[in-house]
């Protein structure tokens, strides 16, 4: 299964370059010959090749992070042809960056843009070109290999049926060998796992995946010799998905892999990248926003009831660590969040600790506008799981599974969660449950282009109403 991998990310990344630096000269040619009828076609200054290398370098960069060549999460031609669209985007803002900084008279928009569309044509052309080439191939039996599957468990299973949403990638499967008789699979099921070396002997078998449970070392050591005295490939699937989400990373450190809850965030560049756009976002809030919105709702708030403008309340951030978030003040003076009996009370919608004014602000969720300040503090993001008051999670820690992994990230303002409708009160230990899910599927899938999908979703919710906005 790997060993063409590395190849194939080689062939389609060199091509990929190849047709990049192709359009990038086109966009050069047709922008001069706009200009200079009677240039010649090569005659570049420096400029323009330092663009082109910095083009490269992003273009290296971005599609490693959106997963352009893993051919296991390139599923679909539309995944495959967003992503281009999504790079060929990335290339047209550092394009026009580029521009500000060092101006010619062929590095223009006019440039910018016909360099974009001549990419994101050339690309996509050869995505659709490559994969209906690569399905008719393999419609007449070309580049096809054969698996068997050792273990016929859930994982083995689970493992079938990604090939089977997989049909690009060119595999297909014999059949199982497991101890246990397996009616359901049907032709599927050839017998158990001491038949391997006969099956081998009568089936065209490229590789065998061993997809036992950990227990069965003795099983698992056979079956590799068999696979190698018959010159065929074995691959382990570790049985460790009980433990993890779908969602993981393997690394090696020495000699020992190590597999982890996948956290794009935990990278450092990733993590400067995001705040360096919390920090900028924020600014212009500030100066083009908040600069007169604030004294509006500082002055309703002293209008509607008395008490101080913002509240403060202690919640947990990354790591655990203690901050202090900042909200303007919603309810009366002097509203208590526990009760007698000590346990965290949760605003419901008609809570009657809410002030009128409170209500529309708790509303349109302008009672977290002065967050904005922890983000520029470094507390928190605009984007990430919402930050929890200390009692609810000390409520919740032991009672909702992998509560706490969502701390290995800063809270936000905003969050995944919140725009597909768990926001509000989590009385329910389900509802608590789904809202902290879909936390950790962000965690686990975070990217730029997710976090402007929030905002911009978040922004549509704020003018369109949210039912559990109170």
């Amino acid at each position: 299964m790997k060993k063409y991998r590395h190849s194939l990310y080689f062939i389609k990344f060199a091509l990929d370059v190849f047709l990049l630096a192709i359009s990038f000269f086109l966009a050069s040619f047709i922008a001069r010959k706009r200009i200079y009828p009677k240039e010649q076609f090569f005659n570049f200054d420096k400029r323009e090749l330092a663009l082109l290398f910095v083009l490269l370098a992003v273009w290296y960069f971005s599609t490693k992070a959106s997963g352009l060549y893993d051919e296991f999460r390139s599923r679909t031609l539309s995944f495959e042809l967003l992503s281009v669209l999504k790079n060929c985007l990335l290339q047209f803002i550092v394009s026009i960056l580029f521009l500000f900084t060092i101006k010619t008279m062929i590095l223009s928009r006019y440039f910018i843009f016909v360099f974009f569309m001549i990419q994101l044509t050339l690309l996509s052309v050869a995505k659709f070109s490559t994969r209906t080439s690569l399905q008719w191939l393999r419609a007449k039996g070309r580049y096809v290999s054969s698996m068997l599957i050792l273990g016929a468990g859930k994982v083995g299973r689970d493992f079938f049926q990604a090939l089977k949403s997989c049909p690009h990638l060119g595999y297909k499967v014999e059949g199982f060998l497991d101890d246990k008789p397996q009616p359901d699979l049907g032709f599927l099921y050839l017998g158990s796992i001491e038949d391997l070396n006969e099956i081998l002997g009568e089936h065209s078998v490229d590789e065998v995946i061993i997809a036992l449970p950990n227990s069965a070392g003795e099983k698992i050591k056979a079956a590799i010799s068999i696979c190698e005295n018959n010159t065929i490939s074995a691959r382990i699937i570790p049985d460790y998905f009980q433990f993890l989400s779908h969602n993981f990373d393997i690394s090696i450190f020495g000699y020992f892999p190590i597999i982890s809850l996948k956290n794009p965030l935990e990278e450092l560049h990733w993590r400067i990248f995001k705040r360096i756009f919390d920090t900028a976002f924020t600014i212009v809030l500030f100066l083009f926003a908040f600069v007169w919105l604030w004294p509006i709702i500082v002055i309703a708030i002293k209008i509607d009831s008395s008490g101080p403008v913002f509240f403060k309340q202690e919640r947990w951030g990354r790591k655990n660590r203690k901050i202090t978030i900042l909200k303007f003040r919603s309810m009366v003076k002097d509203s208590k969040d526990v009760d007698e009996n000590g346990n965290y009370q949760q605003a419901s919608r008609y809570d009657p600790r809410i002030t009128k004014i409170g209500r529309f602000l708790r509303k349109t969720s302008m009672d977290e506008l002065p967050q904005f300040m922890n983000v520029l503090k470094g507390e928190m993001s605009i984007v990430g799981p919402r930050p929890h008051p200390t009692p609810l999670n000390l409520e919740s820690k032991d009672r909702i599974p992998h509560y706490m992994l969502r701390h290995l990230v800063k809270p936000g303002i905003t969050g995944w969660a919140q725009i597909n409708g768990y926001r509000g009160e989590t009385r329910d230990p389900i509802y608590m449950e789904k809202r902290i899910a879909h936390d950790l599927w962000y965690i686990e899938n975070w990217s730029f282009w997710l976090d402007l999908q929030i905002i911009l979703l978040t922004i549509k919710q704020i003018f369109k109403g949210n039912i559990n906005a109170y």
